[in-house]
């Protein structure tokens, strides 16, 4: 009787604790977190040194790339597939292929622009196309192709289909995100870019630190109140050189 009660109360434990990671502890929603906490500055306001939240458009300085299940294309994306695996009487989804392609772009915030220059870049994209193979349920001749290429395929053993699921988020140009870092003015022939484009914000990580990057609206919230009448009278060379400190918390 008592292992009858046990088990259903460690599934429902297993099942809350799952619920709780993905909301809260997951690497997506510390980022969402951290951008929605972020002060929030439009770009032309943010100064040297200082650790700030920018909202702006995607910008592509490069060919486009194309997302290998959607083919559609994008400044960037990220591709997820995950192959259902028993044991015994249990089972779950282990990753199998987990991507994330970038090309350079800048953010475009009404006249002013910034561009991401880090190592260190956490992204949640959005997931906008998802896509399952398995039992009666073939994998499209694209989905073949891509987990070819990454050493994978459809059928297991005696050529039954395995149980997969796939999932792809893209940032397109024109889509509206969220940046959050270390804010650098520099020309734009410093960051190897045509001189129309003048001084760029360069953003950068914090010390142990990443840039962080969403499309999520949640993070694109214009949450801070707008510069101070102060700070707007501030000259295009102490808006590009003043420093002040920053810091970024959780």
């Amino acid at each position: 009787m008592e292992s009858e009660q046990f088990f259903p109360l460690l599934i429902f434990s297993v099942v809350i604790g799952l619920i709780v990671y993905n909301y809260y502890f997951s690497r997506n929603a510390r980022i969402n977190r951290r951008l929605k906490k972020a002060p929030w500055k439009e770009i032309k306001y943010v100064r040297t040194g200082e650790t700030v939240k920018i909202v702006g458009t995607v910008v592509p300085l490069e060919k486009l790339l194309v997302a290998p299940l959607s083919k559609r294309p994008c400044a960037h994306y990220f591709v997820k597939v995950e192959e259902k695996r028993s044991s015994g009487k249990n089972s779950h989804y282990h990753t199998i292929i987990e991507q994330e392609i970038t090309s350079k772009f800048l953010i475009q915030d009404g006249e002013h622009y910034a561009i991401i220059d880090a190592y260190h870049v956490q992204s949640n994209i959005m997931i906008d196309a998802n896509y399952s193979s398995g039992t009666f349920n073939d994998a499209t001749p694209m989905l073949e192709d891509f987990l070819r290429q990454h050493g994978h395929e459809s059928e297991g053993f005696l050529g039954f289909n395995k149980s997969m699921n796939y999932e792809e988020g893209i940032l397109e140009p024109g889509e509206e995100i969220a940046v959050l870092g270390v804010g650098q003015w520099k020309s734009a022939q410093e960051v190897g870019l045509p001189a129309k484009y003048g001084h760029v914000l360069v953003i950068s990580a914090a010390d142990g630190e990443h840039v962080y990057v969403s499309d999520n609206p949640e993070t694109t919230e214009q949450n801070e109140v707008r510069a101070s009448s102060k700070s707007k009278e501030l000259t295009e060379e102490t808006r590009y050189f003043r420093t002040p400190g920053g810091s970024l918390e959780d």
